[in-house]
C-alpha cells in the first residue's frame, strides 16, 4: 500500500499508524536518506502492505507453470469494440492491458515504451494497482500524463474532476471503464482494475494484482466481492 504524506506528517507518526517501524520504512523506501526529512506529497511504500486482490494460487507454483493456468482461465472479457466499450484517442484500455497478460509488474513497469515506460518506476512491486491502470489509461488517450497517480484515491480524484469521465454503476460497466473497490477498512485499502465484462453472471476484472507466492504483483484477470467504490466511464 502507498500512502500519500501530508503536510505536519513524521515519520515515526506515519509507522505507529501503519503498525510498522521507522527502520522498516526507511528499507521500503531506499530513496529515503534521513528519517527527519520527508515531502508533504510524495507517496511512502508501506511495508507488508498490498493494495490489491491476494488472489495467489491455492499452492505454489513457477511461473510459467502459474502463466499457463491463467491464459486457460482467461475470459474474453467480452472484446471492447463489439461490446461497447469507450475508447480513446488511441484505443481501449482493455485492449492495452490485455497485451501484457502475465507479466509481471516489477518488469512491466522498467519496459521503455508503452505502458511500461509510462509507469512509475519508484512503485513498490506489491503497489502498482493505480500505477498500471493509469499507464493503460494515458496509452489509450484518456488522461494526461499530469493525471497519473499511483493512489487509487488520487486516481479516482482526478477521474471526478475529467469532464471526459462519467460516475456509472457496476451494471451499466463497459469494458475499459475503471473500478476502484474498497478492500479494507483504512481510508486507502483500496484497490482499482479496469472492467473486463461478464463471466457467468459475475464481473471480471483485469489488473495489477498480488498474484504471486511473495504476493508481488501480475498482470492477470480476476473476479472479486470487494464493495465498488466508483466505476468510471470514458466518454470522449
Amino acid at each position: 500500500m502507498d500512502y500519500r504524506i501530508k503536510s505536519g506528517d513524521t515519520l515515526s507518526q506515519i509507522a505507529k499508524t501503519h503498525h510498522t517501524s521507522v527502520s522498516a520504512l526507511m528499507k521500503a523506501n531506499p530513496k529515503l536518506k534521513d528519517a527527519n526529512v520527508i515531502q508533504a506529497g510524495k507517496s511512502l511504500n508501506i511495508p507488508g502492505k498490498t493494495d490489491g486482490f491476494d488472489d495467489k494460487p491455492s499452492r505454489a507454483m513457477g511461473s510459467q507453470s502459474s502463466a499457463k493456468s491463467d491464459a486457460k482461465n482467461t475470459t474474453s472479457g467480452a472484446d471492447a469494440a463489439s461490446s461497447g466499450g469507450a475508447k480513446g484517442a488511441k484505443g481501449n484500455p482493455l485492449d492495452i492491458a490485455k497485451k501484457h497478460l502475465n507479466k509481471n509488474a516489477g518488469s512491466l513497469k522498467l519496459e521503455k515504451k508503452g505502458v511500461g515506460a509510462d509507469m512509475d518506476d519508484n512503485v513498490g512491486n506489491k503497489v502498482n494497482c493505480a500505477n498500471f491502470v493509469s499507464a493503460c489509461l494515458e496509452q489509450a488517450g484518456q488522461i494526461k500524463d499530469n493525471q497519473h497517480s499511483n493512489l487509487v484515491r488520487g486516481l479516482q480524484n482526478n477521474l471526478d474532476k475529467d469532464k471526459n469521465f462519467k460516475r456509472v454503476s457496476l451494471k451499466d460497466a463497459k469494458p475499459g471503464d475503471v473500478v476502484s473497490l474498497k478492500t479494507g477498512s483504512g481510508v486507502d485499502d483500496r484497490h482499482v482494475v479496469i472492467f473486463a465484462g461478464w463471466k457467468n453472471g459475475k464481473a471480471e476484472f483485469i489488473g495489477s494484482n498480488n498474484r504471486n507466492p511473495d504476493r508481488t504483483q501480475r498482470i492477470t484477470m480476476t473476479m472479486s466481492n470487494a464493495p465498488v467504490l466508483s466505476v468510471h466511464h470514458y466518454t470522449g
